[in-house]
């Protein structure tokens, strides 16, 4: 029988239904032929599992499963293939993921071509003229994904390089990391960016010898710059990010998504794709508590309406680590770029509005996700919650830390003594591994970005992420960097920071839902849980750990329902389409970027003031 196939099968001969069978809960479907990991340590694999309703009725050896199945019971065989709980998206942006309509690929291999300027322009030009179409609506060209770290040169585009591809047109390319882009001269020209600009609160405009801009825009710079380019798109437009950004989350086995930075105006969205049908997953949304605390207030919930709710509040403090403008507390260890001796990065916000923000938390008993790149950053974070203990005691809002990447481990003693729930994001030892160890952090230090291996040894639980559209919402890449920590090129960047492969899926399963609240739901296949799976090619805790990123997602199933079948995928052409958009930490300007005329409480910038490290 095909994996993905849930036609009925006819009872087996000799079977007895009738009497036994209704003396119990028929079930809809029962599950079995394959290794089914429950990611529970009283009962860690089982034969089968019987389905009602959406929702597991019985798990178990397929003997006692017999007792659930009826006449009108479909079998699923799944044919030696391996059943996990669907993941739990610990952080990212599932509405960000769908801008890949609107873009060009500037990823490096293995997830696009670009491998230097040449080739990015190329790539451009590409996309403009295959794209026409979507250009002459949008009057601007969009590419996601370069890296300067991967490109030949070592170094950011210009944008007189840009201009060797459209002086007519604004063009606007985004990094990676999502914290920087760089514009062309008619892009920079709407911004209104002159030698004689000067740089915004938290952000900077490169210059050359000269003093003209040089296209490259850090941070808020870059953000401000958005605005002007992207006005023409619409407000359907952000239906249509939620509708692709879901399927592409289901695509690689998530059934829950997290949309890590957004707004009333995207939550709005979200539940107007929701009301549709059209939203295959559910999807948590965390508002910027900065811009839209009032939207927080009325719509916080533990309980979805149509697959959507608001979890609580998302703040940030610094940027991108791969970048060099997260905030450390000590200089750059061989930062490539003009910085001054003792360049240690900056903050994005004040310590004043960090404390308000976390002390409103705290007082309303508000969840609070808040992205920390750098050990400045953290020791802001730690010393506002510790304050906020102080006054508000614990609410048990469950406070998550984003990131973490250069975390010390003092640091994850306090996160664990402040009860802080640690979000990491081992995948960047793949990506920026090689790049951490040569010039952020240096090759000590890199050995212990993203220490899931620190948390572990504390008896701590924590989420791994992919934060999308960053990187592919790859759930075998997360799950391959927890366990191997290979780099690009193939070192391994602090062994003693791996994790073995069920610690790393419970960082994927069950341990995020519990950062959601949703522990008694979703995250392990239990009795009264969602019918919420995914299957994949094989059985990860059975294959040599090299190999987990080979791993393919063949099905994804949301309560009890196909919501990503691969087969169906590959014949119709869609398998190997991926999001390209920008890193996940400013998700949320861009969308405030892109839809300037949507209604939201304030102006996307307006309550940013001149960062402070004091």
């Amino acid at each position: 029988m095909r994996l993905s196939s849930l036609s009925a099968v006819s009872v087996a001969a000799g079977l007895t239904l009738g009497n036994m069978a209704l003396a119990q809960q028929v079930a809809d479907t029962i599950y079995t032929g394959g290794p089914i990991l429950t990611i529970t340590d009283a009962q860690p694999t089982v034969q089968a599992v019987a389905v009602k309703d959406g929702r597991i009725i019985a798990i178990g050896e397929l003997a006692e499963m017999r007792s659930h199945q009826g006449e009108e019971t479909t079998i699923f065989d799944l044919d030696g293939r391996a059943m996990l709980p669907g993941f739990v998206d610990s952080h990212g942006h599932v509405v960000m993921g769908g801008l890949q309509a609107l873009s060009a690929n500037l990823l490096a291999p293995p997830d696009g071509k670009v491998t230097d300027i040449a080739s990015l322009q190329a790539a451009l030009s590409g996309w403009a003229e295959a794209n026409s179409d979507t250009v002459e609506a949008m009057g601007v060209i969009i590419g996601f994904g370069y890296d300067n770290a991967q490109l030949a040169e070592l170094r950011h585009p210009t944008r007189s390089e840009l201009d060797a591809v459209s002086r007519d047109v604004p063009i606007m390319i985004i990094h990676q990391s999502g914290h920087l882009g760089v514009g062309n001269s008619k892009a920079l020209e709407l911004a209104g960016i002159t030698a004689e600009t000067e740089n915004p609160p938290g952000g900077v405009i490169r210059k050359d010898e000269a003093g003209e801009p040089n296209g490259v825009l850090e941070e808020y710079a870059f953000f401000g710059a958005l605005v002007p380019l992207l006005g023409n798109v619409g407000e359907d437009g952000l239906q249509t990010f939620a509708r692709a950004g879901s399927r592409m989350w289901a695509r690689f086995g998530y059934t829950t998504a997290q949309e890590g930075r957004s707004s009333g105006a995207v939550v709005q969205a979200l539940r107007r794709v929701a009301a549709d049908g059209d939203l295959p997953i559910d999807v948590v949304a965390f508002p910027d508590i900065l811009e839209s605390r009032d939207f927080i207030a009325s719509d916080a919930s533990r309980t979805y309406a149509d697959r959507v709710r608001v979890g609580g509040c998302k703040l940030t403090i610094d940027g991108s680590p791969q970048g060099f403008t997260a905030l450390r507390d000590r200089p750059y260890y061989d930062p490539v770029g003009d910085y001054p001796p003792g360049y240690a990065g900056y903050a994005a916000i004040t310590r004043e509005q960090l404390q308000d923000a976390v002390n409103w938390c705290f007082e309303n008993g508000h969840q609070i996700l808040t992205h920390s790149n750098g050990e400045g950053a953290t020791d802001m974070l730690v010393a506002a919650i510790d304050e906020a203990r102080l006054t508000y005691g614990d609410p048990g809002n469950r406070p998550v830390l984003v990131h973490g990447q250069f975390l010390r481990e003092d640091q994850v003693a306090s996160l664990k003594r402040l009860g802080v729930f640690p979000s990491l994001f081992p995948m960047h030892t793949f990506y920026w591994g090689d790049w951490h160890r040569d010039h952020t952090v240096g090759p000590v230090n890199a050995d212990n970005i993203s220490p899931t291996g620190w948390v572990t040894e504390r008896g701590m639980m924590f989420g791994t992420h992919h934060d999308a559209p960053v990187a592919f919402p790859d759930s075998m890449r997360v799950l391959a960097a927890t366990v191997t920590r290979r780099t690009r090129s193939g070192d391994i960047l602090g062994p003693h920071q791996r994790v073995d492969v069920m610690t790393a899926l419970k960082a994927m399963t069950i341990w995020p839902a519990w950062q959601h609240f949703e522990e008694d739901q979703k995250g392990s296949i239990e009795v009264g849980k969602l019918a919420d799976f995914v299957i994949l090619s094989d059985d990860p805790t059975a294959v040599d750990p090299e190999t987990l990123a080979q791993l393919r997602v063949l099905t994804t199933i949301k309560e009890n329902a196909v919501i990503f079948d691969a087969d169906t995928a590959v014949k119709e052409g869609r398998l190997d389409r991926r999001p390209l958009a920008p890193d996940p930490v400013t998700a949320h300007l861009l969308l405030h970027a892109l839809y300037q005329g949507m209604d939201v409480e304030r102006p996307w910038l307006a309550n940013f003031t001149q960062p402070s490290t004091e």
